[in-house]
């Protein structure tokens, strides 16, 4: 454990609490438990929250612990829980922000969207006000926070796409609004390119008004519901899992590579590579996360062997071994 950590709760509304279990935050229903575990009242009391820790202390911003796995062992230091905390959801006027200007077309609106709101909830939302383009996030299993972090995205589309700014909250509690340049995005991958530690807080996002993508004329709400109807029918919906386990290679599929080679269905304990979807490891009930980690680490040695090709994890692993 870390060295105690002295806070002042008169300074504080939100919620502080110690030794919590994260396998109830986390999609895979595995994990220790967080040294410290905070959920803040609002914006304003995460900032006085992370004014009071010492710049040492580790740090963990979770949403829906979709794209996580803890270790057994649990985490050292803070974890901060934002899932339907910071869950502001608005259409924001085009006009108080003369600095996106050259970046909308006539058609674009823009959404203000807080970390703590699901992507599933922005997709419906927006679909709701009549925009088009965020259709893909209601099949993301996780925050906007975590779609932020990672630059979540499937049938093609990725989070970024639609990005115009950020704000972010750094370790003394600042604020700071980050332009779409601030930051080297690839594939499931985002770093800040100045290189200071910060947390994603908010996005403001564009999406067309009406029913028209990238020229192509596209009922949202319909486009939600058979994205997800193709979700259910593909992906193990019905046990714990994190999605998609690892990052599709160049030209090809981690599904198909890790099918071909004959791992369907292959098990440590209770973690188990779904027999529905080949890039999906499920929990059937009783699985730590060793197994869990373990079953990764023998899926990437065997597709390693019998292909050359070295699957890259898509999920983050934090924490401590027991």
């Amino acid at each position: 454990m870390t060295d105690p950590v002295l806070i002042n709760l008169d300074l504080l509304r939100g919620h502080l609490r110690h030794r919590v279990a994260l396998a109830r935050y986390t999609s895979w229903r595995v994990g220790g438990p967080a040294e410290r575990f905070y959920e803040p009242a609002d914006l304003d009391d995460l900032c006085a929250f992370l004014r009071q820790l010492p710049h040492e202390e580790p740090v963990l911003f979770i949403g829906l612990g979709s794209n996580l796995l803890v270790k057994d062992g649990g985490v050292r230091g803070t974890v901060v829980y934002l899932h339907g905390l910071l869950a502001d959801l608005r259409v924001v006027a085009r006009d108080d922000f003369p600095e996106f200007a050259q970046l909308l077309r006539e058609s674009d609106r823009v959404i203000y969207a807080e970390v703590g709101v699901s992507s599933p909830k922005l997709a419906r939302f927006a679909a709701n006000e009549g925009l088009a383009g965020a259709e893909f996030l209601a099949g993301i299993p996780g925050t906007i926070g975590g779609a932020l972090a990672m630059n979540a995205g499937c049938h093609g589309f990725e989070t970024w796409g639609a990005v115009l700014q950020v704000m972010t909250v750094d370790r003394g509690g600042h604020l700071h609004l980050r332009p779409h340049e601030a930051f080297d995005v690839g594939y499931r991958s985002v770093r800040f390119i100045a290189g200071e530690e910060e947390w994603f807080i908010a996005a403001w996002l564009r999406f067309a008004q009406g029913t028209v993508v990238a020229d192509t004329r596209v009922d949202a709400k319909a486009e939600i519901k058979r994205m997800l109807d193709r979700r259910a029918a593909t992906q193990p919906l019905t046990l714990p899992n994190a999605g998609s386990v690892f990052r599709n290679p160049d030209g090809d599929h981690a599904a198909r590579l890790i099918e071909s080679c004959g791992l369907k269905a292959m098990r440590i304990g209770d973690a188990q590579v779904s027999e529905k979807h080949a890039n999906f490891i499920v929990n059937l009930g009783h699985a730590r996360a060793a197994d869990i980690e373990a079953l990764i680490q023998q899926v990437q040695a065997a597709v390693k062997a019998q292909t050359g090709i070295y699957l890259v994890r898509e999920v983050r692993i934090v924490g401590e071994a027991i």
